[in-house]
């Protein structure tokens, strides 16, 4: 091999498509990270519970930390999309360098892709314990979610007899559901509170958390179950602890009368 390309190899970054896609990349990441951080938060809608604001917090940053990664492969698009057109069979003169035989390039993509994916498992391990702590919390609420074909089920353990088609639960209180499914396999998702656990047949599951947000909000299948599984979904009902209560005296009233 001759000296000049030796050297062309050796300093594939002088090359001007290399610097091109330098330039791109810089400009493009920030832009990504910022859009499709944006677009994230602004789908996912107000949080009603730290849960959720935390998993909000949680695709945000990994949203940021993914976005150079996203921003190199879009960078390098544009670079072959612009740049200039070469014809025939033999590549072009200023196609010597080859990237891919650099082995401070691959060192350098192994260690960034190592430590983004250790910061990935590091910070969710940190979100998960944080919010299954509420699990182990004394003075939590039980509420016995059940799932079916195509229906959710609710039962209230500290009321006895009490049950309910849709959720009703006292704001900044904590629960933990315990959650099973009669047939097929379900999944629990309560949209607004980052709440979402397999039900699964002859087992139960459980998740936590405290609603901080009076208002009405959507709870949903998250599990293909059958025909009508797009229909498998009501509403939790966050209320006051005084409308609770007469809540569940209402109900308490209604199956004695039944």
């Amino acid at each position: 091999m001759s000296t000049t390309q030796n050297s062309q190899k050796t300093r594939w970054w002088k090359s001007p498509d290399v610097k091109k896609t330098f330039i791109l990349w810089l400009i493009v990441t920030p832009i990504i990270g910022y859009v499709a951080t944006t677009v994230q938060v602004r789908a996912m809608g107000a949080p009603a519970s730290e849960v959720m604001a935390s998993v909000k917090s949680l695709m945000a940053i990994f949203t940021w930390a993914a976005s150079p990664v996203a921003g190199l492969v879009a960078a390098m698009a544009l670079t072959s999309l612009l740049g200039k057109r070469h014809y025939g069979d033999n590549p072009p003169a200023e196609s010597e360098h080859e990237i891919a035989e650099s082995a401070k390039a691959a060192s350098v993509w192994v260690i960034v892709s190592t430590l983004l994916c250790l910061f990935a498992l590091v910070v969710g391990l940190v979100v998960f314990q944080k919010d299954s702590a509420s699990l182990l919390d004394a003075k939590a609420m039980n509420i016995n979610a059940t799932g079916q074909q195509w229906v959710w089920n609710f039962d209230y353990p500290d009321s006895p007899g009490v049950r309910s088609a849709a959720l009703y639960l006292p704001v900044d209180k904590p629960v933990v559901f315990h959650v099973t499914s009669k047939d097929v396999k379900h999944s629990f998702w309560i949209v607004q509170m980052g709440v979402k656990i397999d039900a699964n047949p002859g087992y139960v599951t459980e998740a936590a958390v405290t609603p901080n947000k009076i208002g009405v909000f959507d709870i949903r299948c998250a599990e293909l179950c059958g025909l009508l599984h797009a229909y498998m979904q009501t509403k939790v009902h966050v209320v006051s602890q005084a409308d609770y209560d007469a809540w569940l005296k209402t109900q308490a009233a209604l199956e004695g009368a039944a």
